[in-house]
């Protein structure tokens, strides 16, 4: 039996980075505890929740039993939802009181990420120290666990409303928190639960892969910090070592992923760790749920599909399109783990190789895209925004500045709220925003991008951009911001980059929203590590390839407007040539 399924406590909480497949697990997971005889209540609060697919049966925001599975009851919470009625609560009594461009900021700043996260935090508080649902379930299974910034934030103390009424709370995530302190005490209590050990048990899932082990130790470290330390690992679609057979690809595979996990972490080894093999179905029913957690598989050899050609443009022929202009911003972006440093690196390498001047920056670590590139090339420069840098710069600035009119608890709180992953999303930005200017003589490629929300905060709580506008209008001067830029086809395009999965294209086309809120139309998609283009051999991996038409037509013919297909390949794509190849070898030409 899998470690994390032995004697589990009332509360289980599935977290990990997009993709990685929590909700697959929590699903397979309320139904193996279901099966046990237990009344278990699953929650989800995924924006583009998708257990009511899982189930083939309509959720939402509402208890609903799961006719197939005995003792199972569902519910979907709608973090939008939830932060919307965050919001109202929060603006509806200052609404009319305050100037109507007062209150617009305030909406504004409270339509990010920090809002949401708060809000979904707040609909948890319920269900955690809600003494009815303790008496009528067992277990609560919850699909997407608060993040460790989250908990702190509702660990503070002081009065935020005061704070937030003295007009000094308008730094990144003081807006969002202004509704906390009424429900101060449901919050200490539901902070209580999640670190009493005897009660929660948070799963940390990742896949066997470098980014999503960084981030599952990160969340350990975080959680840990607060005191919540029943921490189980789930290494989640692991390839069978038995199963690549003579196929290349998936021989490649499987190695790499073995390096991965020799490699572990440090803050990962000490957890109880399991490994769930990758499967060739679609987690989509109740009988591939329960054949999620099953250790052992029968072989799949039978009847396996046959792969139709994949029509779809390479990585290339994007490339022939941008370098029309001679010069620009392109910016890659995309949730963690779906390779937008590689594809940048790639991106940058093409351009360079037709002649033109390169400009490849990114804020992962130097290391990292140092080892993509392995090496020099004409007409490229590369360099890195180091996060942690400046973000230390930022907070200075904002301390000396907006903290130099506050009394030490205000300067206390503020300290707090430059904790916050809000801030390094604006420091990061700031720094992209000096290397933009260059993108007017050459191309400028930008890896790891800002999200949509960054931008949002940046032009409403910063002001910069209207601000510049309001002064200049009517007049003959000339003027530009990195939001113009941005929002400008002719000088920037922007690549979502994803997997031909389902919950990484959900996400990226969640990010496509919040871009086009900031007035920035994504130019292309990148559907990046794609098994259906590399024509694999492996029983396991042709299923899997088979899986992934459907995901690459909604790409095809809902979300982008052009697009291109990047292929798994056998070899790591480090190096100028690996790096080419990768983007010269797509998908077959159309």
């Amino acid at each position: 039996m899998f470690r994390f399924l032995q004697s589990p406590p009332i509360f289980l909480f599935f977290t990990g980075k997009g993709g990685v497949g929590k909700t697959s697990l929590a699903c397979a997971t309320a139904v193996e505890l279901a099966g046990r005889g237990k009344a278990v209540l699953l929650v989800s609060t995924d924006p583009a929740s998708n257990v009511g697919q899982v189930f083939d049966i309509a959720i939402g925001n509402r208890v609903t039993p799961i006719a197939a599975v005995p003792n199972l009851s569902a519910l979907e919470i709608d973090p939008q939802a939830a932060a919307q009625a965050y919001r109202d609560r929060i603006v509806g009594p200052v609404r009319g009181v305050l100037p109507e461009s007062v209150v617009r900021s305030i909406e504004e700043q409270l339509s990010g990420a920090c809002t949401t996260e708060i809000a979904a935090f707040d609909e948890f508080t319920g269900l955690l120290t809600s003494a009815d649902l303790a008496q009528r379930y067992a277990h609560i299974v919850f699909d997407t666990a608060p993040t460790g910034h989250t908990i702190r934030l509702l660990q503070l103390p002081g009065a935020w409303s005061g704070f937030l009424d003295a007009g000094k709370g308008d730094a990144s995530c003081l807006g969002p928190l202004a509704g906390l302190e009424k429900q101060r005490d449901q919050y200490r209590a539901a902070v209580a639960a999640l670190a009493d050990s005897t009660r929660t048990r948070m799963v940390l899932v990742a896949r066997a892969q470098r980014s999503t082990l960084r981030e599952a130790a990160r969340t350990h470290d975080e959680l840990a910090e607060l005191g919540i330390d029943q921490q189980f690992l789930v290494v989640n679609g692991v390839y069978p070592r038995d199963g690549a057979g003579d196929d290349p690809l998936a021989q490649a595979v499987c190695r790499r992923e073995q390096q991965e996990l020799a490699a572990l972490p440090e803050a990962l080894q000490a957890l109880p760790r399991d490994e769930v093999a990758l499967k060739p179905f679609n987690l989509v029913g109740v009988d591939a749920l329960r054949q999620l957690l099953r250790e052992t598989m029968d072989a799949t050899d039978a009847q396996l599909p046959a792969l139709p050609p994949l029509q779809a443009p390479s990585l290339a022929s994007l490339v022939d399109d941008i370098a029309v202009s001679g010069h620009g911003l392109v910016m890659l972006m995309g949730k963690g783990g779906v390779g937008k440093t590689t594809l940048a690196a790639a991106v940058a390498v093409e351009l360079a190789l037709r002649g033109h001047d390169v400009h490849l920056t990114t804020s992962d670590p130097a290391a990292h895209l140092a080892d993509t590139l392995d090496g020099a090339l004409p007409h490229l420069t590369v360099d890195r925004i180091d996060p942690q840098a400046e973000t230390v710069r930022y907070r200075q600035h904002v301390m000396d500045t907006k903290g130099a009119k506050l009394d030490a608890h205000g300067r206390a709180l503020l300290e707090e709220d430059l904790r916050s992953p809000c801030t390094e999303e604006i420091a990061v930005f700031q720094a992209f925003s000096r290397v933009i200017r260059e993108a007017a003589r050459k191309f400028v490629v930008m890896d790891t991008a800002p999200t949509g929300h960054t931008l949002l905060l940046l032009d409403a709580t910063g002001a910069y951009h209207r601000e510049i506008v309001r002064q200049l209008s009517g007049s003959s001067v000339r003027y530009h911001t990195p939001m113009l830029q941005l929002q400008d086809p002719d000088r920037t395009k922007v690549l979502l980059v994803t997997l031909a999965e389902t919950t990484p294209v959900l996400e990226a086309a969640s990010l496509q929203q919040d871009l086009r809120r900031a007035g920035i139309e994504p130019w292309a998609w990148v559907i990046n590590n794609c098994v259906a283009a590399s024509h694999p051999e492996a029983p396991l991996l042709r299923q899997r390839a088979a899986n992934e038409l459907r995901e690459i037509d909604l790409v095809r013919t809902r979300h982008a407007r052009r697009h291109a297909v990047v292929p798994l390949l056998t070899e790591e794509p480090v190096g100028v040539e690996r790096l080419r190849r990768l983007a010269t070898h797509g998908a077959d030409a159309p």
